[in-house]
């Protein structure tokens, strides 16, 4: 079987490197020229843990090429994936002008039968505009040429993506024809014999649960960092209540850690979108707008723990920061809760020293010569007022105590992630301030 995805970013890639790992023969195509040499010789543009020998290894076996043409990539192909960038616009409806430009050229490049399948997260609608794309192109070559569209959302996590491929808790399908259906269940044959659920429906129901999924889970994030916040006013602990709460079955433990907000490619845009698309058809979502008002003010919860504790004077202050990217295992800072703070903290008059396993060169690209970004978390720290813990990567869960203590000139630490033990800390003399403790 031969298929082709447009689009290498973390979706696109990641979805071809997985598909040719189950031997099904992938191109990945991208205009970005660049980007698909540095592919061709194994050179990602993303991190993601496991990835990287994935893409050398099936490169090697000759069952995943790149390339910058989509006429070349759906020759012979039985599907295409349309998996470009779906960013927002400033109105928070998903810009869709990628995936049309994509279809349109797929109608002036197809030769034979081929499903047409929306990979990008897009709102509801989007597959009658893609079929109209690619039916007219087909009509200005006065072809007249069999294709279906279907919609198949991706469930990937940014830093467990591949066991998310692999061992997917569901695959959706949106599909209106049964020959669509016939490529979908080859397509993902070896997931099925395994017992990984595949779920067909309407198209329309496909691309509204991608959205509607994450808003769950965005929703959950904003419910828990609420009650975070009630907890410090009523002298209650967040960690018990999310003990309390979480054993709850119908509950569960997932996606309740209270913290200073969600960021990531997902959560933010597709809660927009999904405000938007509500909004198109006379209808408010008041409950999502009220989850996207307590994301960006939880956003701002660790910095105004700071000021406060410095009296509302930053000036000259040195803050180290532990953690950038929006998430561990990813080196992702779109939308990430660091950047909003320590935009804040240097509106103050602060100096900001920040170390990240993995997202130091993203943010050097980001911030510029803003802070000072330490090549190590303990070079981070020295001479610091406040040490803030942002990321829970886990080389930052069992640190040195002593050793800061050394190093920093004020025994304070702002735990972002409630990863530390709060009465460990202030027994060993350390001013501690979490969430919701």
């Amino acid at each position: 079987m031969k298929i082709c995805i447009v689009g290498t970013g973390y979706v696109g890639l990641v979805s071809g490197v997985c598909f040719a790992e189950t031997g099904i023969n992938v191109t990945c195509v991208d205009i970005d020229k660049e980007k698909i040499e540095n592919l061709k010789k194994g050179i990602i543009p993303i991190y993601e843990p496991g990835l990287q020998p994935l893409v050398e290894k099936n490169i090697e076996k000759n069952r995943l090429k790149f390339s910058t043409s989509i006429k070349e990539g759906i020759a012979d192909c039985e599907a295409v994936f349309i998996a470009v960038g779906t960013p927002p616009d400033e109105d928070g409806s998903a810009d869709l002008q990628y995936v049309l430009s994509v279809a349109k050229e797929i109608g002036e490049y197809i030769t034979d039968y081929l499903v047409v399948v929306t990979k990008s997260t897009v709102p509801v609608g989007t597959s009658l505009k893609v079929k109209k794309a690619v039916a007219d192109s087909l009509k200005k070559r006065n072809a007249n040429i069999e294709f279906d569209v279907a919609s198949n959302p991706e469930f990937l996590k940014e830093g467990d993506a591949l066991n998310d491929f692999f061992r997917p808790d569901r695959i959706v399908v949106g599909i209106d024809s049964n020959r669509a259906k016939d490529t979908f269940d080859k397509l993902y044959k070896s997931f099925t014999q395994n017992r990984y659920r595949t779920i067909y429906m309407d198209i329309p129901s496909a691309e509204l649960t991608k959205y509607a999924a994450n808003a769950m889970l965005a929703t959950k994030i904003s419910f828990m960092n609420d009650i975070a916040n009630l907890c410090e006013i009523v002298g209650a602990d967040v960690e018990m209540v999310r003990k309390g709460i979480g054993s709850d079955s119908r509950i569960g433990t997932h996606f309740i850690y209270p913290g200073v907000g969600y960021g990531g490619s997902c959560f933010p845009k597709d809660v927009k979108a999904l405000i938007k698309t509500a909004g198109d058809n006379n209808y408010s979502l008041e409950l999502l707008k009220s989850v996207e008002l307590v994301n960006d003010n939880q956003k701002k919860v660790l910095f105004n723990k700071v000021y406060n504790y410095f009296n509302q004077d930053l000036k000259g202050k040195k803050i180290a920061i532990w953690g950038l990217s929006f998430k561990p295992n990813t080196d992702d800072m779109r939308e990430a809760p660091s950047l909003v703070i320590i935009n804040k903290l240097l509106e103050k008059g602060a100096i900001v020293t920040a170390y990240d396993p993995i997202a130091n060169k993203e943010a050097k690209r980001i911030l510029d010569d803003k802070i000072e970004i330490a090549s190590g978390q303990y070079d981070a720290i020295i001479d610091a007022d406040a040490l803030l813990l942002i990321t829970e990567w886990r080389e930052f869960r069992v640190p040195d105590f002593k050793a800061m203590e050394k190093l920093m000139r004020n025994k304070a630490i702002f735990d972002g992630r409630n990863i530390y033990d709060s009465k460990e800390i202030t027994n060993l003399g350390w001013h501690y301030s979490g969430i919701g403790r």
